[in-house]
């Protein structure tokens, strides 16, 4: 279940600023947060389009890869998942989001990082409709017009009352939604967990208003990276809150908020709402990533 809950951290009391979690992560155990919001449309779709099989690409640790195996067979659906890697073909097994996405019935179909790269050539998507019949295509990460039409029920018209709405941005459709959601009086800020700035072409496709901006100071390296200092805040912050948070997306976004508050971004009495847009399932496979370089481990 969604809920709003308060943060009191000094830091926010001292600077006057105050910070509200939209529990995204409640809506379900696995298909949870923004996740839920970008299928919810697109099953639809799928169904009213007479398609039986959904095909996905995705990433060994792909939250999206995890949530598709799984509503997929809840609403009676074959799906398939296309892997970046061709190397992980012969050792998923041991990997915490494909093994729960198999579990779940997903198929697997593992290609080189250079076709990968390519996704969306029309010959790659022939060979796999050859290969795997007629599917209904959803795009990595799950982003498309209906995916932000359901991100855009993330915000409700209690949520008005604040001035500054925060979310994690991956493949930008999250704060597509957001953005075209929010009161004419917030401002939305994005914080992408990937490196570069190449994001906000595609987000001004689904997002044509201007009250939106990208915080770029955070991704601690890029996609699915982090360090020492990361995992000990994520860890510090659920003992403090009992909020838990995934590395690759809301452990960034809740660091970049509360640097932000310590080096004065926000105006005194701000009232900030930022968006826990699930992801835990990954800190399994975080956790085996972690173990091996002999960092501190994430609480799960």
């Amino acid at each position: 279940m969604t809920e709003n809950q308060e943060i009191d951290l000094a830091i926010l009391a001292e600077k006057g600023i105050s910070l509200v979690l939209k529990r995204e992560d409640r809506i379900h155990p696995l298909i949870s947060g923004n996740k839920y919001r970008k299928l919810k449309y697109n099953l639809e779709e799928a169904r009213t389009k007479g398609f039986d099989t959904l095909l996905t690409f995705g990433g060994a640790f792909s939250n999206h890869i995890a949530a598709t195996a799984y509503a997929g067979q809840l609403h009676g659906f074959k799906t398939i998942g296309v892997i970046r890697g061709e190397e992980i073909a012969e050792k998923w097994q041991g990997n915490g989001t494909l093994k729960l996405a198999h579990s779940h019935g997903m198929e697997f179909n593992f290609i080189s990082r250079e076709a990968y790269r390519n996704k969306d050539n029309k010959a790659l998507l022939a060979s796999l409709e050859q290969r795997f019949g007629k599917f209904y295509l959803l795009p990595e990460g799950g982003t498309n017009a209906l995916a932000i039409k359901g991100c855009e029920e993330i915000l409700t018209p209690d949520d008005a009352v604040f001035d500054v709405v925060c979310c994690a941005v991956g493949t930008g459709g999250t704060i597509a939604g957001i953005s075209n959601a929010a009161h004419a009086s917030q401002k939305v800020l994005g914080f992408p967990a990937l490196k570069g700035d190449f994001l906000q072409e595609d987000i001004c496709k689904f997002a044509p208003r201007g009250n939106w901006k990208l915080i770029t100071d955070y991704h601690f390296g890029g996609y699915a990276k982090l360090n020492e200092a990361l995992v000990q805040f994520i860890n510090d912050f659920n003992l403090k809150t009992q909020i838990p948070l995934d590395p690759v997306y809301t452990g960034k976004m809740v660091y970049g908020i509360l640097d932000l508050v310590k080096n004065g971004y926000f105006p005194p009495k701000t009232k900030i709402l930022a968006i826990h847009t699930g992801g835990l399932q990954g800190i399994e496979g975080m956790n085996q990533s972690l173990k091996k370089k002999n960092l501190p481990l994430i609480n799960i």
